[in-house]
C-alpha cells in the first residue's frame, strides 16, 4: 500500500525525483531534470484498500484523479486498480511486492 500513498512509495517505482510538502501533504513528482512536474495531493486516503490522489499540475494531468485500489496476496500487495478520473481510461494491472514490502 505504500508504495501509492507514500512519498517514498512513488520513488520505488513512478519517479527517482520526489520530492514532499509536509504542511500541504502533497507529493511532487519531477521527470526530465523538472521540465515536468506533478503536483499530487492526497483527497482520500483508506490504508490498506485505497489511495486517490489529485493531479494538480502538468499538462497532461492537471485536474486527473488517480485512485489506487490495492489487495493483500501472497504476503504482499497487488495493485487491483488504477483509475485515471477525468481520462476516458481505466487501467488495470498487477503491481505485486515481495513479501513485506507493501
Amino acid at each position: 500500500y505504500t508504495l501509492v500513498s507514500t512519498p517514498h512509495g512513488f520513488s520505488q517505482w513512478w519517479s527517482e525525483d520526489v520530492t514532499e510538502n509536509g504542511a500541504a501533504h502533497a507529493v511532487e513528482l519531477g521527470f526530465f531534470n523538472r521540465a515536468t512536474v506533478y503536483r499530487l495531493s492526497p483527497v482520500h486516503m483508506a490504508a490498506p484498500q485505497s489511495a486517490e490522489w489529485l493531479c494538480e499540475s502538468g499538462q497532461e494531468w492537471k485536474g486527473t484523479r488517480l485512485i489506487f485500489d490495492t489487495a493483500s496476496k501472497s504476503g504482499g500487495t497487488m495493485l487491483q486498480s488504477l483509475m485515471r478520473v477525468g481520462r476516458p481510461k481505466l487501467i488495470t494491472s498487477s503491481l505485486a511486492t515481495q513479501p513485506g514490502e507493501s
